[in-house]
């Protein structure tokens, strides 16, 4: 109704605008008949062939635009209460595990747990967080079969959800792209899907591994690029993590801050390049912006799976990852800033940049207000100083950072799917309106740092089973920071 409301005005303005024109240079229709009589009518075939030439360029420019990649819906995976776990109850069982002689056995083990206590206190994480039933038990489960458990639990729940909601059958679907950084089995995770909802036999399906907590944005830019050749079609973006195969057991310090922070989560995306889906879709993927350090030893570094000095595999969160996250952050919003800020704050940042360039290097980069470009911030949770750090440097208010740092309490760090969970939460609140504009921001190993940008198409309602639905009332929480 609204595209139908533009097209008429642009009409009714434009037959005013030829109205006037001709009512101010004195052309009466008798005069166009003349012309039309004495000098189109001699040049009729120039001017057939020019009105081809008109058709042709307008089909072909129909033909090879971008589609627009609408975001039908989405589902976060909600884990079952039995896997709810407070602070204490977490390190009850680290205890436990410490006591039955499977983790540390030596005399470091209780300074050990009680760094892990101290981190979490102070990591923002709440006392309804989820962990995997493998840890739960004793002796502990991080076999095959425990962490397959968990990913299809976590992965089928969100793909069923998202299913129910949207009433597509899984035969309409044409691209698959699973995200999961440590946990890649073989057949992929990718292939489970497929099988377990007998897609079709053409499906064009990616399994993206080892990229990170941002790697959720990753897969939608690499769904967006094939919904740019494949037309008329649907795709499934899944973004989780694996918690069970990557509990770690040893004394590194910098290796234990992961069991920390990271809790069970993930979520399904359905994308559509169908311009019938616009009607229906919640939101339209308007950029992607994808930032990769790598090529720098420090970016390279700072976050890397290995064995410690006894073989036991963790990851390892070097002191160079705040630094290296700031400077691929800047890259980042270098490159978004063009993209979608107003004017006035272009020139700005233009301004300080060439002044810092080659009169005042001391001048200290022009953040841009990136407030009157967004409505709503989606920031990795991917723990309380990440979010304390973006908050400062992008100059938010406590209210643009409310749905990173309650996704962060109620579920913790869910790796890639946190961004989800984070609007879903904007969503529950009410608060997504048409035409509000969304910036999802991710950082990862590698280094990475991504961005996706949407629009709302209308006044966005939660949908059926959002992860949010039964605690809505009780957020946003008090947290002490």
């Amino acid at each position: 109704m609204k595209n139908f409301k533009m097209v008429f005005f642009k009409i009714f303005f434009i037959s005013l605008m030829v109205t006037l024109a001709m009512k101010g240079s004195k052309i009466t229709l008798e005069d166009l008949q003349n012309f039309f009589l004495h000098h189109i009518q001699n040049n009729l075939q120039t001017i057939i062939l020019l009105s081809f030439l008109v058709v042709f360029v307008f089909v072909l420019y129909m033909f090879t635009r971008p589609k627009p990649v609408y975001l039908v819906d989405f589902s976060c995976y909600l884990p079952p209460s039995h896997l709810k776990v407070s602070i204490q109850t977490l390190m009850g069982y680290a205890r436990r595990a410490r006591e039955a002689g499977m983790c540390w056995k030596s005399k470091e083990s209780d300074h050990l747990v009680d760094f892990q206590e101290k981190i979490l206190e102070r990591s923002g994480l709440g006392q309804e967080t989820y962990i995997p039933e493998g840890f739960q038990c004793f002796p502990l489960q991080q076999d095959m079969a425990a962490s397959r458990k968990e990913t299809e639990q976590v992965i089928f729940g969100a793909i069923d959800n998202l299913f129910r909601n949207t009433g597509v059958k899984p035969g309409d679907i044409g691209i698959l792209v699973v995200n999961s950084s440590t946990f890649n089995p073989t057949p992929s995770l990718a292939s489970t899907i497929v099988n377990k909802y007998k897609l079709r036999d053409n499906i064009k399906s990616l399994n993206l591994g080892g990229m990170g907590c941002s790697a959720g944005v990753i897969a939608v830019d690499v769904a967006k690029g094939l919904l740019q050749v494949h037309r008329n079609t649907y795709a499934i973006v899944v973004s989780t993590e694996n918690i069970t195969q990557n509990l770690y057991l040893g004394k590194n310090k910098s290796m234990l801050v992961t069991n920390c922070l990271f809790r069970v989560g993930g979520a399904a995306v359905l994308l559509s390049n169908r311009s019938r889906d616009r009607g229906r879709a919640k939101y339209e993927l308007i950029h992607t912006v994808r930032i990769h350090t790598g090529s720098d030893d420090r970016s390279f570094e700072c976050a890397t799976q290995e064995e410690d000095e006894d073989g036991i595999i963790g990851v390892t969160l070097t002191k160079n990852l705040p630094m290296v996250a700031a400077r691929t952050l800047k890259i980042n919003i270098a490159t978004l800033g063009p993209l979608v800020l107003p004017l006035k704050e272009k020139l700005a940042f233009f301004v300080t940049f060439v002044k810092k360039k080659y009169f005042k290097p001391e001048l200290k980069n022009y953040t841009p207000d990136f407030k009157l470009a967004f409505e709503h911030f989606c920031i990795h949770a991917g723990g309380r100083a990440l979010i304390d750090e973006l908050e400062k440097n992008l100059k938010l208010s406590p209210l643009h950072v409310e749905a990173s740092r309650m996704t962060l309490h109620r579920f913790g760090n869910t790796s890639s799917s946190s961004i989800w969970y984070e609007l879903a939460y904007i969503e529950a609140k009410g608060r997504m309106k048409e035409g509000d504009r969304i910036w999802q921001i991710a950082l990862g190993s590698g280094f990475k740092c991504n961005s996706s940008v949407w629009v709302a198409l209308r006044n966005v309602k939660p949908s059926p089973n959002s992860p949010w639905e039964d605690c809505m009332d009780r957020y946003p929480v008090e947290i002490d920071i």
